[in-house]
């Protein structure tokens, strides 16, 4: 039902769309052209959905049929928008000509090249911007840095660096050369410690089994931890029983042991220096809008006291907004993920940040601050359903702990 309709949808805004281009030729061959690139478009994307795919996930030619189809209708989409303002003008003159004027028939103006000139050089923006997403934005890796002041930090951890990973998405990967650049841009940070906070896979263990070697590569010399995010647990895919799906999540535990990472299921770790430590503490999924709940802060914070010096991973930034923010045991700085900063957006760093992702999740991307206590929403080393990222680019962060008070 749910494609019919889809369909449906799309049809309409096709046939809308056209105007714009009716508007300079009326040739049938220019329609026939038009709409025979409408079917394949959208047929490619049925006969991709109906194919069987590896991993039960978005990669290969089922995600660039999600890739081409979105670059096609968003574009469209634009179109029919501009078309619509044109009528919303149109229509009403052609009634008050019919009611007032001297017309016998209801006659609508003609659409004017000049407004359907905007509409089309509008609409190749979203358009140009998906096909680049695919084709280089995906990989256009970034690394970000900050640094974060704490009163209360341990002074053997002034100047500790921790790098950050998250939604990595194997699954979804198809350039080993690019994911390689990726990860040794990670490595080249040198930070003290590397943290991975969550979707390792798709939906499968299996979706890593090229892609474990590369990421073996990641050390650090207080060690590489990770936790579990929502995909992880392979909650989106239609097992042949609930023992099968089981053996997958030990697989993929195990995956995490195999690469040296120290996964962390509602647990929490100490990092010593000089006599003095720090508490890592990882929770597992815990989000909100029918995600997964498995997180237990109680349970992953035990043994930890209220004065150590906390830094929380947690996938989803939900979770911190709904209680972490405001536990009594001070959480100084949890490390997310999740949004993917939902791969398109604009960004011009220190002015202006917007992804329609935030009307969704009020912490999206980058660092956010209340009362002391901070959250590092990191946008996604990988991509999930559209292969590809526009004005989102992937991110190695790089967070810096400083003791004192912030510069004014």
């Amino acid at each position: 039902m749910r494609w019919f309709i889809l369909a449906v949808i799309y049809l309409i805004v096709d046939l809308y769309a056209y105007q714009a281009l009716r508007v300079f030729s009326k040739n049938i061959w220019v329609a026939v052209i038009y709409f025979i690139i409408s079917a394949v478009v959208i047929g490619n994307l049925f006969y991709q959905f109906n194919q069987a795919s590896p991993n039960g996930s978005f990669g290969g030619g089922r995600g660039y049929a999600i890739g081409i189809f979105l670059a096609f209708f968003v574009g469209k989409i634009i179109l029919s928008l501009v078309m619509l303002g044109e009528d919303v003008v149109r229509i009403p003159m052609a009634g008050i000509q019919k009611l007032f004027g001297s017309a016998e028939s209801f006659d609508m103006p003609s659409r004017r090249k000049f407004i359907s000139t905007i509409a089309i050089g509008l609409a190749a923006i979203p358009f140009a911007g998906l096909l680049y997403g695919m084709y280089k934005g995906k990989y256009n890796f970034r690394v970000l840095r900050y640094t974060l002041y704490f009163e209360d930090l341990p002074e053997a951890f002034d100047g500790y660096t921790i790098s950050q990973i998250s939604d990595v998405h194997s699954g979804s990967f198809d350039n080993k050369n690019k994911i390689q650049y990726g990860v040794d841009l990670l490595k080249e940070q040198k930070s003290d410690m590397v943290v991975f906070t969550g979707d390792l896979v798709n939906n499968m263990a299996s979706e890593m089994k090229d892609w474990k070697g590369l990421f073996s590569e990641i050390k650090a010399p207080d060690g590489v931890y990770s936790i579990l995010g929502n995909h992880d647990y392979g909650d989106y895919h239609n097992w042949e029983s609930a023992t099968a799906k089981e053996e997958n999540l030990d697989r993929l535990k195990q995956t995490h042991a195999e690469m040296g990472w120290d996964l962390m299921l509602n647990e929490n770790r100490f990092i010593e220096k000089n006599g003095q430590r720090i508490a890592l503490v990882g929770v597992e999924n815990w989000g909100i809008g029918g995600f997964k709940k498995a997180g237990d802060l109680e349970k992953a914070g035990a043994g930890v006291e209220e004065n150590d010096f906390k830094i929380l991973l947690s996938h989803d930034p939900s979770h911190w907004e709904q209680q972490v923010k405001s536990h009594p045991k001070k959480y100084h700085l949890t490390m997310s993920g999740h949004t993917h900063g939902m791969q398109f957006g604009i960004e011009i760093p220190g002015w202006f940040k917007w992804s329609p992702v935030q009307y969704r999740y009020k912490h999206w991307a980058g660092i956010y601050e209340e009362a002391g206590r901070y959250i590092n929403v990191n946008r996604g080393f990988g991509f999930l359903a559209y292969p590809g990222r526009v004005g989102i680019w992937p991110e190695i962060s790089v967070i810096e702990l400083k003791k004192g008070s912030k510069p004014a």
